[in-house]
């Protein structure tokens, strides 16, 4: 059974690609990398998956169960050549689509990466499909795509209303791909999985992803918080995340066409969670919401300040979550729930203080370890 895998060298796609290979030793994987040659794409799958495993594991499982392709997802025809194609094509026995752009400030990118590129991957896996079938289709999506909402609650079956506007282009153009798929792929099982707001590991305080980690870590040393106490957040662990993703995945006949892979109605409201902080010995913060309207200005003028004041980054990032901060919304996870035989994700409260620590003292950097000069790189793809 050979999967073929996009996003493997990204966050969650190294959590998916390991988890995968991990569970089953049958399992093998297609692995679309963007890279210049083979020892760079390995290079950079060691970049990511070092998050897991130490570089021995790694070599060997890369090497004996991984077939890597040169590609590039803005690229024609995913930029295989044309043999590399058509074996990826007789090979493959499911699709797990993970890469994306998450650059929620362009367009551009999104709309490269997320709907031309989902198209390639579509087309793909239509050539799988109509050679000799394809098991299934899963799409990493977002709960994003609920669009502008306020202090709600959003059931699973009522997530797509295509009448709301939406947040940004990130959360536009993977909307559309959801819809692709099911217009193109009509006679494939599709699945489409929407992460809430992803924020470290339940298991451990590391993190390789710092966008998000950054906004939190922000607002956390504000001494006043722009805002109210009693709005949730909805947070989830990426070990959830990849677990429901591989389960449904790999499972034979998936209950449901769509899974939120959030926190749900147990999402915590930033009191819980300033408490969980304070225990654990950071200063108490007063909430103000009355001053969300000029702390978002105040952003807004930060974002355009020297890049040298070190505060023009920070500021970005805080604008482009600002409305998921502050719309108090969480969704249903009932269905992932389920098909994890009842198991939610670790509350954000359990975690929240390591990853404080982690990303905060380590300044929003892993301590990457460099490939071993002893190992020869990859010479063929």
């Amino acid at each position: 059974m050979t999967i073929f895998l996009t996003g493997s060298n990204g966050y969650l796609g190294s959590y998916v690609a390991h988890e995968l290979l991990r569970r089953d030793p049958n399992t093998r994987l297609a692995l679309l990398v963007r890279a210049k040659s083979p020892a760079h794409a390995e290079q950079r799958l060691w970049q990511a998956w070092q998050l897991h495993m130490e570089f021995e594991p790694f070599i060997d499982l890369v090497r004996s169960r991984c077939d890597i392709y040169l590609g590039d997802l803005t690229a024609p025809e995913l930029g295989l050549e044309a043999s590399a194609r058509d074996r990826l094509i007789k090979s493959m026995s499911s699709v797990l689509h993970v890469a994306a752009s998450l650059n929620r400030k362009s367009s551009k990118a999104c709309f490269n990466v997320n709907l031309r590129g989902t198209l390639s991957v579509i087309k793909l896996a239509r050539a799988a499909a109509d050679h000799h079938g394809l098991r299934r289709f899963s799409d990493i999506s977002t709960t994003a795509v609920a669009g502008h909402r306020q202090s709600e609650l959003v059931a699973e079956h009522d997530m797509i209303d295509w009448s709301r506007s939406d947040y940004d282009p990130y959360a536009r153009t993977k909307k559309f791909c959801e819809h692709m798929i099911h217009e193109l792929l009509p006679d494939v099982r599709c699945t489409v999985f929407r992460p809430s707001t992803v924020l470290g590991d339940s298991r451990f305080p590391e993190t390789t992803q710092f966008d998000m980690t950054r906004a939190f870590v922000t607002l956390v040393k504000m001494p006043v918080l722009p805002l109210a106490a009693d709005w949730r957040h909805d947070v989830v662990p990426a070990d959830y995340v990849c677990d429901g993703i591989v389960t449904v995945h790999q499972s034979d006949a998936p209950a449901h066409d769509s899974y939120n892979l959030s926190a749900g109605d147990a999402s915590p409201d930033y009191q819980t969670i300033i408490d969980t902080l304070v225990a654990a010995g950071l200063p108490r913060r007063r909430f103000a919401p009355w001053l969300a309207k000029p702390f978002e200005l105040t952003v807004e003028g930060l974002m355009a300040t020297p890049r040298g004041w070190g505060v023009s980054l920070p500021a970005s990032l805080m604008k482009v979550f600002w409305p998921y901060l502050t719309f108090n919304t969480v969704f249903d996870n009932s269905r992932v729930v389920a098909a994890l035989g009842g198991r939610r994700p670790a509350p954000f409260t359990d975690y929240a203080y390591g990853l404080f620590r982690f990303a905060s003292e380590g300044n929003f950097t892993y301590p990457h370890k460099p490939w071993p000069e002893a190992v020869s790189p990859r010479k063929v793809a």
